[in-house]
């Protein structure tokens, strides 16, 4: 499945087209006329998730560090299923960040130290070789990948119809393989790694992800046609305060953001009501829609290679289940207390 390295698995699978055989492409997504809706809906859940854990969501707070945490995620678990043992190597960290020009290694590095002092990953016990100090993702960490994978195929079931949410739940042992497909998909292609106008203006602003899924949540009710979509924020001042962002760093962002015309005041900018516009609403959608086409494409192959083939080994017997026991404990419901954030 997955091209060698020496005696190691690559790092990462080769790239390749963004939608297989299988999945969904992003303009079969966009074309859905629920697609508003069950976007605003995805918002306030990923929302709910930041509430949950602000401290984990901030550690993932640009586009940067999300993509360095789904690049170990995927090490991590394709090490599993190669052989090697479920563990994360900060050397091969360090050189799929810079195969995919995600960060510098000093970034990289310091992303690592950051999520060992929050205990978001952790050093694995009984390491054969102590000098390569081996990493391991702590529950909080699988916990929150589950969240956020799980309303995410919440969002394509709304949309399109089937069970993928059910499907993954009955089999959650399944993020093993899933995750790795997903942090490819979203490795190798151009509309994620380089978004475009407003959605690029939050991209490296620290919790840029949320702020977006704020605007988009708040957009009330408008007149067909409209181009200005009347939101349910008022103060710049409140959105800081909950984001514990700068609110000048904030305000500055939301400035550039209305030179774009993407977003704007009813009244006294800051002092009443904000609009976003319908064109910042598409583009915010077309992102999503690219997003969960890479998602679903992931399912779609993941799940077709399994259909019917047995297991390795007894699920609670497979390395990175028996190390992380709540894989198999995500079940009978969508959980939203905890997750990634990040649009």
């Amino acid at each position: 499945m997955f091209l060698e390295h020496g005696r190691d698995a690559h790092l990462t699978a080769p790239c390749r087209a963004e939608t297989p055989d299988g999945g969904l492409t992003a303009e079969e997504i966009a074309g859905h006329p629920a697609l508003y809706g069950c976007l605003q809906e995805q918002s306030r859940l990923l929302l709910q998730a930041y509430e949950g854990n602000p401290r984990l969501s901030s550690v993932f707070a640009t586009q940067q560090r999300w993509l360095m945490g789904q690049t170990a995620l995927a090490l991590y678990f394709r090490a599993s299923t190669v052989g090697r043992g479920a563990s994360l190597s900060s050397a091969r960290f360090f050189e799929a960040v810079a195969q995919h020009k995600v960060a510098s290694r000093n970034t990289a590095d310091a992303f690592i130290k950051e999520m060992l002092h929050y205990n978001y990953v952790r050093y694995t016990e009984g390491a054969a070789d102590r000098r390569t100090r081996p990493l391991e993702p702590t529950a909080t960490s699988i916990e929150a990948i589950h969240g956020w994978l799980a309303i995410h195929l919440a969002t394509l079931d709304k949309l399109v119809g089937g069970d993928r949410l059910q499907s993954y739940l009955a089999r959650p042992e399944t993020l093993a393989e899933l995750q790795p497909r997903i942090a490819d998909g979203l490795l190798c292609s151009p509309r994620v790694r380089q978004p475009e106008r407003t959605f690029s203006l939050f991209t490296w602003l620290d919790n840029g992800g949320v702020v977006m899924e704020w605007l988009i949540a708040g957009i009330g009710d408008a007149e067909s046609g409209a181009e200005r979509l009347p939101t349910g924020i008022a103060s710049i001042a409140e959105m800081a305060d909950w984001l514990k962002l700068s609110r000048t760093h904030l305000a500055r962002k939301l400035r550039e953001a209305e030179e774009l015309g993407s977003i704007g005041w009813l009244g006294k900018r800051g002092h009443s009501t904000m609009w976003v516009s319908e064109a910042f609403r598409r583009e915010y959608a077309e992102a999503q829609t690219v997003k969960l086409a890479i998602i679903d494409a992931a399912f779609a192959e993941c799940f077709r290679g399994m259909s019917g083939a047995p297991e390795t080994a007894p699920v609670e017997k497979r390395p990175e289940v028996a190390k992380h026991p709540e894989i198999v404990n995500v079940q009978g419901s969508l959980q939203i207390d905890r997750g990634l954030s990040l649009s």
